[in-house]
């Protein structure tokens, strides 16, 4: 079984539109170890009503926290402090899913960050989408990664931008699983469509 775990050049660039095609492709199991705000609209429960498949489960948070912000100030807010050995992956017989929040270094504490909840096994999906300085993001997050030693693979979210895509291949050499597109919607029929897409590149 393996562990795909999904993160972002930067908040909003698509990860969990991202993580319920992969979950729907892979019939696999979805975890977000940590959940800032929007608690009764939560990253886990868009997931779940996207995914078609009776096979995924859908675990619950390690940490949920009230406020939409970096997971270090919720939790501060919430009179609580993070700590990752209390973030514990679901044991489980199936491929899994795990969703970051925001990019890799997002502070969960004061000394440690997303980067730290990634295992040496995890393949990890870089989800990325075109903006002012998205070069930038992307290669910083897809070095690090290297440098650590992950596999690492990418997904763009949104429209095509050619001299962006080509220099991020040309510098970094990592596998593109394909395009999310803009939608106008995204529901259970697209995400399908989108799985049965990427599968083969997974």
């Amino acid at each position: 079984m393996k562990t795909y775990f999904i993160t972002g050049i930067s908040t909003d660039v698509g990860k969990t539109i991202a993580s319920a095609i992969l979950v729907e492709a892979l019939e696999a199991d979805y975890y977000k170890p940590v959940q800032a705000g929007k608690l009764d609209n939560c990253d886990t429960k868009k997931v779940q009503r996207l995914v078609s498949n009776q096979t995924s489960v859908f675990h619950s948070n390690s940490y949920a926290l009230e406020t939409p912000m970096s997971p270090h100030g919720a939790a501060k807010l919430d009179g609580l402090t993070i700590d990752i050995k209390k973030i514990e992956r679901p044991k489980i017989k199936n491929n899994l899913v795990i969703e970051g929040a925001g990019g890799l270094m997002v502070p969960l504490n004061d000394n440690e960050t997303i980067l730290d909840l990634i295992q040496p096994k995890d393949k990890v999906i870089v989800v990325s989408r075109h903006y002012l300085g998205s070069i930038n993001h992307t290669l910083l997050t897809i070095n690090i990664l290297k440098e650590k030693g992950f596999d690492v693979a990418l997904i763009y979210s949104g429209d095509e931008h050619k001299s962006t895509e080509s220099i991020i291949k040309k510098m970094t050499g990592v596998k593109v699983i394909g395009r999310i597109n803009d939608e106008p919607y995204f529901d259970k029929n697209v995400i399908k469509e989108y799985a049965e897409r990427f599968k083969e590149r997974l």
